[in-house]
């Protein structure tokens, strides 16, 4: 991995995954800030990687993605104490719970957890990402997409008919054909921005273990086999590789290069036909800012106010 010296990233999730994330990426002199929702979690995972990297530049900031509210608070924050934002990861999910969850603002759970909330976050960070160096947006999609995912826009939240897997490849195949539009946009305004789509392919994490539960068949299935599903730290690795590599370009999706992308090392990724499809990509942009009420063309122009001696509880974490 190359020196991230002198980067300032945001990872969001506290565990698997995104402790795996930041943990590489302190190690590497980043700037670190864990965003999660909770603050007991944040704080263990911010002092797990200063005992591992003595020298670690780590913080935690509590943002509850299923609140846009909250989103919307810890862009604020970020803005009037941050110069700029050089790697914005988008990784934290919930999967699969077994009955029907809504966020604060009366979206399907999955959907406004997974895509939304990181959709309007990565709208208020827009003014620090453009004044980034070599600014990149790493946002997680999953191997579910290959399973007939679509954009149900006829039931968006899951209000007619709840089906877990359906409703979880909806939410990661909305994040996927972000991260595509991203770029897509960024090029056709002038933003500068690099946007990148990752998966871990089957990986050690406890996704499974929160959301349906320790005791349910997929719970269970993670703890009985769990040799199948390779470790954290390995399914980190494709996110690692698209926020840190030279060689990761924008607009590519990345993921394990062995046994049907489900382990391995970071390669490109085949792109399922449904994220590929422009229009719904764009239609799913529109009805994206109206629902989190974010305006990307406006956060484009948003000036970056500095508070002197903020404080933030990244320094008090």
């Amino acid at each position: 991995m190359p020196s991230q010296s002198g980067r300032t990233i945001v990872v969001t999730g506290t565990g698997g995954l995104g402790f795996q994330d930041a943990l590489a990426l302190a190690r590497a002199g980043g700037d670190v800030i864990i965003a999660g929702r909770n603050p007991r979690k944040g704080n263990e995972a911010v002092a797990r990687i200063r005992q591992s990297v003595r020298q670690a530049s780590v913080n935690f900031e509590p943002v509850d993605l299923a609140d846009l509210a909250s989103v919307a608070a810890f862009g604020q924050r970020l803005r009037e104490s941050r110069e700029r934002i050089d790697t914005l990861i988008n990784n934290a999910a919930v999967m699969t719970p077994p009955q029907r969850q809504t966020t604060a603002d009366g979206f399907e759970l999955q959907f406004g957890t997974n895509y939304l909330g990181h959709f309007a976050l990565s709208a208020h960070l827009l003014p620090l990402l453009r004044r980034g160096r070599d600014p990149r947006v790493v946002t997680l999609s999953s191997i579910a997409v290959r399973r007939d995912a679509a954009i149900n826009f006829d039931d968006l939240h899951a209000e007619k008919a709840y089906q877990p897997m359906p409703v979880y490849a909806q939410s990661k195949l909305a994040c996927l054909m972000f991260a595509l539009e991203l770029q897509r946009r960024s090029d056709e305004a002038g933003w500068g921005l690099t946007s990148i789509a990752a998966h871990p392919g089957i990986s050690r994490t406890d996704l499974l273990h929160n959301a349906p539960g320790r005791y349910s068949a997929q719970g269970l299935l993670r703890s009985v086999l769990w040799f199948l599903f390779q470790p954290a730290a390995q399914g980190a690795l494709p996110t690692l590789f698209a926020a840190t590599s030279p060689d990761a370009r924008g607009g590519r999706y990345y993921g394990p290069d062995r046994l049907s992308e489900t382990r391995g090392y970071p390669s490109e990724a085949a792109i399922p036909a449904p994220a590929l499809e422009v229009h719904v990509a764009r239609r799913l942009w529109d009805v994206s800012e109206n629902l989190a009420d974010v305006d990307f063309g406006v956060a484009a122009t948003t000036p970056v106010r500095i508070i002197p001696n903020w404080p933030s509880s990244v320094r008090e974490a």
